[in-house]
């Protein structure tokens, strides 16, 4: 891969610099053919990743209902990856009035607030759309080979909130504290700690998780319970949160949309704070950490008020003591999970799934200016999203989202793709300029 597209994106990127400040893209980027240009190098390779998450929401209406919200969670600009485009598709039947991108109660979470029209008892109504974010991929090649486990008084402050005992996570718990502190036994190196516990975690007792994803009899998803007899991938992210925290390492859990080869409701990973390197992305449910952030689009980061604040599984009904990702505010509206069909994504029901569409290995200096370029974008598309933009400003809008939605296509097929894709951006950037308000 790094053969493909190392030689010649530097010199693409330097030639679309010069050709875009001359002159503007015409509405079709002709073939750029390459002749002897250099581009300073940093001498470093990093890969982007182009994710693209789908997602389908089916919903019911118990009585007749005016207007109501929908608020679902969205990629938040974190950590490797940016946000480029939300796209709402042409089978969507719900009447939506308006949809926004908020930000949330906690940063960096955000939100996007659709807004419903009327609703008839009996009516079932559906929301499709896609999300696409860029990641600059993480292998975790620079962490140390050995790490102390730190004193609470050495910890960020802004990390000790992640210490908390929860209704879920229950750190303070007399049994989960053996068990913690039984895993730190004769070892000061956090690393192997931290590997004790994701390993731990996933494999205690599996027989018994194997026995109720046959029979469909999970419980109480929370460390405690978990701890007890095994748990889906929330029970073990509380749990791994739970023997973290109870060995003074703040650690919480991520609700991810990875790609698996089948859809499915939602996934929940952990993150644990490495002291003297920062947050730890982790795959407890399978036993993995550190875990890359190509592999997931990241949806949000919960707080110990998410924690605090659980619902029920919508395919299992005993499973409890999981954090929501979307939120209705009528309670006359039920959302219609389908468990014959959740693994099938051409069948009616909510669910998720996840495409890595494209990967490329380029110089970090120009992944740099691509990423800044995609979140200044997006941050005029978020801006204007909602607004209520009429007349030039709206097709000034609708055409900045157009030229947004060619430079996804173009990244996802084209020879010249990144080079395409950052010429579609500036142009996406420039009518989104021309809006006047």
């Amino acid at each position: 891969m790094k053969n493909l597209y190392n030689k010649t994106l530097g010199s693409l990127l330097v030639f679309l610099f010069i050709t875009l400040s001359l002159s503007p893209i015409v509405s079709s980027i002709e073939k750029i053919e390459l002749k002897n240009n250099q581009l300073q190098s940093s001498g470093e390779d990093v890969e982007l990743d182009l994710l693209h998450g789908e997602y389908y929401l089916y919903f019911d209406a118990n009585e007749n209902v005016s207007s109501f919200n929908i608020r679902y969670s969205f990629p938040p600009e974190y950590g490797y990856q940016i946000p480029i485009l939300i796209e709402l598709l042409e089978d969507t039947t719900a009447d939506i009035l308006d949809y926004k991108i908020e930000n949330d109660t906690n940063e960096p979470n955000k939100v996007v607030n659709f807004t419903i029209g009327p609703m008839n008892k009996g009516d079932r109504d559906r929301i499709h759309f896609n999300y696409w974010v860029l990641v600059k991929n993480h292998d975790y090649s620079d962490l140390p080979d050995k790490v102390k486990i730190p004193k609470k008084d050495e910890l960020p402050p802004e990390t000790t909130k992640w210490l908390s005992s929860t209704e879920v996570v229950q750190a303070d718990n007399l049994r989960i504290n053996f068990r913690a502190k039984l895993m730190k036994l004769f070892n000061s190196d956090m690393l192997k700690l931290a590997n004790r516990i994701v390993k731990f975690t996933k494999s205690h007792r599996y027989l018994f998780f194997r026995i109720q994803l046959y029979t469909g009899l999970f419980k109480s998803q929370d460390a405690l319970t978990t701890l007890r007899r095994n748990g889906e991938c929330p029970g073990r992210s509380h749990l791994g949160c739970a023997l973290f925290r109870a060995n003074d390492i703040p650690a919480r859990v991520i609700l991810a949309n990875p790609s698996y080869n089948f859809p499915y409701e939602m996934h929940y990973m952990i993150e644990y704070f490495l002291y003297d390197y920062g947050w730890v992305l982790t795959e407890v449910h399978n036993g993995i950490t550190p875990y890359e952030p190509k592999k997931q689009i990241i949806l949000r980061v919960c707080y110990p008020d998410d924690e605090n604040n659980t619902q029920t599984d919508f395919i299992y009904p005993r499973m409890t003591g999981i954090e929501s990702w979307f939120w209705i505010n009528n309670e006359n509206i039920s959302p219609f999970y389908d468990p014959f069909n959740l693994f099938v994504f051409d069948k009616e029901g909510s669910k998720i799934r996840m495409f890595n569409e494209k990967q490329i290995v380029i110089d970090s200096i120009i992944a740099d200016d691509v990423l800044n370029l995609t979140k200044n974008v997006f941050h005029q598309f978020e801006y204007y999203l909602g607004l209520g933009l009429t007349g030039e400003n709206l097709n000034y809008f609708n055409n900045a989202t157009s030229y947004q939605m060619e430079a996804i296509r173009c990244l996802k097929g084209s020879e010249y793709c990144l080079g395409y894709y950052y010429g579609y951006m500036i142009k996406a950037n420039e009518e989104y300029n021309k809006i006047n308000i």
